[in-house]
């Protein structure tokens, strides 16, 4: 379990946070703990994490509106994201309510609950699980400006010089991934079908499938981070080919088939490497790719998929590699 989340539970188990009526918990994920409690509901932009949840048998939110007496907080790993999430659960409060908020110290608890205690006027914290837990109080005294600059963080966002728009916490939220750019340059263009972008992220291999092969009948974006995925309608709005838009977790599989698939497959989870998310990812392409289709993949020289895509019964062969990426490129003739 996520030492972050048991660290979370700690005050409620000690009594020193009473459980209210009803919470809302930002980046919701299942602990035992929460069973008990009244009327919880949870927000979760990422598909694999909302469906722990939901298989929980929790009630999940997509928006949230109300003023809740306490929000719980697990933040992402973004900076700019941990902030709008503090601005956020603020606006979601009722006056006198509680945030509580846990975060690993690797990813600089000991930093944010300063972030929080400057806007809050303190907060009580507590170590342990190499993780902390801090908590505020909603007052009227809380910093205006500082949630102001907090809320502005969490405005969609164009990226420099580009008409490519973007969002706190997201992949990649103000720079084209440079693997992707490089995918993009040794596309061939005029390929035929049906298409798949496998972690779509805000949509950048799927606009240039687009422009590079307009007789593509469909391209079909799969991302896990909801958040990414309204930056991708946004950037592919307009297109004259027709592109469908799943939030979806490509680890366990793809529903469909497809001529072409492009992907850079994620190999972290949260902050650990976890080369085998990449190898799912793989998995699943070749799995839904048609006989006959053609997979584009970009990754990190030092990723050893080679050896998944013979174990996959696919034929590769790598196009291009520089310092950082190499390029490989796949057919399923069988």
């Amino acid at each position: 379990m996520n030492p972050a989340l048991e660290t979370l539970m700690l005050p409620f188990a000690a009594g020193e946070v009473p459980v209210p009526k009803s919470a809302l918990f930002l980046g919701a994920e299942p602990h035992p703990d929460l069973k008990s409690w009244p009327l919880l509901t949870g927000w979760q932009p990422q598909k694999p994490l909302a469906d722990a949840w939901d298989k929980a048998g929790f009630e999940r939110a997509g928006e949230t509106h109300s003023a809740w007496p306490l929000v719980l907080l697990l933040p992402g790993k973004s900076k700019e994201e941990t902030l709008v999430l503090f601005a956020k659960a603020h606006d979601l409060l009722e006056m006198g309510g509680t945030l509580v908020v846990a975060m690993p110290n690797t990813a600089g608890a000991g930093r944010f609950e300063k972030e929080l205690a400057a806007a809050a006027g303190g907060v009580t914290t507590f170590s342990k699980n190499k993780c902390r837990v801090f908590r505020a109080t909603k007052t009227s005294s809380w910093n205006a400006g500082t949630l102001t600059a907090w809320r502005a963080l969490g405005e969609p966002r164009k990226i420099g010089g580009t008409e490519w728009t973007t969002r706190a916490g997201i992949f990649s939220p103000d720079h084209i991934d440079p693997g992707s750019a490089f995918l993009v340059e040794h596309l061939p263009a005029n390929l035929k079908g049906i298409a798949a972008d496998l972690g779509a992220g805000w949509g950048f291999l799927s606009k240039a499938l687009l422009e590079t092969s307009p007789d593509l009948k469909a391209v079909h974006l799969f991302e896990a981070d909801a958040q990414a995925l309204d930056c991708a309608r946004t950037n592919l709005a307009g297109s004259s080919v027709e592109a469908f838009f799943h939030w979806h977790d490509v680890a366990t599989g793809l529903p469909g088939k497809y001529e072409v698939v492009v992907v850079n497959p994620p190999f972290h989870t949260g902050q650990n490497i976890n080369i085998s998310l990449g190898c799912r990812f793989l998995r699943s392409a070749a799995d839904a790719l048609r006989i006959g289709g053609k997979l584009f993949i970009v990754a990190n020289r030092q990723l050893p998929y080679e050896a998944e895509l013979d174990r996959l019964g696919l034929v590769w062969r790598k196009v291009a590699e520089n310092a950082a990426y190499k390029l490989l490129f796949a057919d399923k003739r069988r």
